[in-house]
């Protein structure tokens, strides 16, 4: 039952990742109504984050090969490289600032949701802004937004984002929907939004999944192994399929239906909380 349990908590981690609606706010909901053992709950929750990064690493490998291999002598290589370490960096001081204080304080189903309807309204206002500063015109008066692919992003523009990035500290918020609304906001296309918060999640989550496992260490178990590695697993083939599918639908679509299921969604676990029928 606890592997069924890993499964279903890898499946949402990895469906939720790289969408605008919070990876983490759904594993607390879930962990929650599934009865997932509190006691590992966040840590569990947040290294598993790894399996959907492992799928980032699948799909784009092309791309992190060619940057490897040309860190010495191509500037194309040196300046992604460049952006993503800058846009890592605030995420990495403010979350060792404040990372205990918001687990003790906001890992619970009620400040998620709070933060996921509030959420829900930010991308609703961004969308509507970024439609009339980079709508389509017609063919002789066609407006792009101002960073169309990832290899347009400038140093600045990437520790932009990633200060945008720590707003989703708070549980709720949605890394992704941080960083791609706030990057639409600034003037990225929707692709290069996407993309990049792929390309940010690699150091960003990966590096928090090991930070939680080793102040963990001491709790941790070898019979601990196969409940982790069931839900990087399922993380990882959930994530794979979902950023295939997200970059195919950002071609043709804006985040608006997210925005309202992310109202929808918290607006039913506070009712659910208000009127008791749940106890979150």
């Amino acid at each position: 039952m606890l592997l069924l349990k890993a499964a279903v908590m890898g499946v949402v981690e990895g469906l939720t990742e790289f969408l605008p609606v919070s990876s983490t706010g759904h594993l607390i909901i879930t962990g929650a109504l599934i009865d997932f053992p509190e006691a590992s709950r966040a840590t569990f929750g947040i290294s598993i984050q790894s399996g959907a990064m492992l799928a980032v690493l699948w799909e784009y490998r092309q791309r992190f090969a060619d940057t490897l291999t040309g860190l010495t002598h191509d500037r194309r290589a040196q300046r992604f490289a460049l952006n993503v370490l800058v846009a890592f960096i605030p995420a990495v001081v403010l979350g060792l600032a404040f990372g205990d204080w918001i687990k003790a304080h906001l890992f619970h189903a009620v400040p998620v949701a709070i933060a996921l309807v509030v959420g829900g309204f930010v991308i609703l206002w961004a969308e509507r802004r970024h439609k009339r500063l980079y709508g389509a015109r017609d063919l002789e008066g066609r407006r792009h937004a101002r960073v169309e692919t990832v290899d347009d992003v400038s140093p600045l523009d990437a520790l932009k984002v990633g200060l945008l990035q720590c707003i989703a500290l708070i549980p709720g918020t949605s890394r992704s929907g941080a960083i791609i609304i706030g990057a639409l906001v600034i003037g990225f296309s929707r692709k290069a939004a996407a993309e990049f918060s792929f390309f940010l999640g690699v150091p960003t989550l990966m590096g928090a999944g090991a930070y939680s496992l080793w102040l963990q260490r001491e709790a941790l178990q070898w019979s601990d192994l196969p409940m982790y590695a069931v839900g990087v697993a399922t993380a990882f083939v959930a994530a794979l399929l979902c950023i295939r599918w997200l970059i195919r639908f950002v071609s043709t679509h804006d985040f608006v239906p997210f925005a309202w299921y992310r109202i929808v969604f918290g607006g039913v676990v506070l009712l659910t909380a208000w009127a008791g029928w749940v106890e979150w």
